[in-house]
């Protein structure tokens, strides 16, 4: 049986941050502003993406966003979960 795993709310902050930064870094690596990712993922304003890249209001992608953005942008939907150091 698995032992409870604790998991502060730095360390998801930080992980979510981190999707964002590689999101923005697929979004900017192909010129692709943010209102052209809004609306190719079904957005009708800008304001989502542009809250989650400056991580306002505890914003952030769920799996249905990186799915339609790992579609959009064409790349691997684990290159936008994974974590910097390449841990996971």
């Amino acid at each position: 049986m698995l032992e409870p795993v604790e998991f502060s709310d730095q360390e998801i902050s930080t992980y979510y941050a981190n999707i964002a930064a590689n999101v923005k870094a697929a979004r900017l690596a192909q010129h692709v502003s943010q209102m052209e990712l809004a609306y190719s993922i079904g957005h009708q304003t800008v304001s989502t993406i542009a809250k989650i890249e400056a991580g306002l209001e505890n914003k952030h992608y769920n799996i249905e966003h990186l799915y339609k953005i790992s579609k959009v942008l064409n790349v691997d939907i684990c290159n936008l979960i994974k974590q910097c150091n390449n841990n996971t």
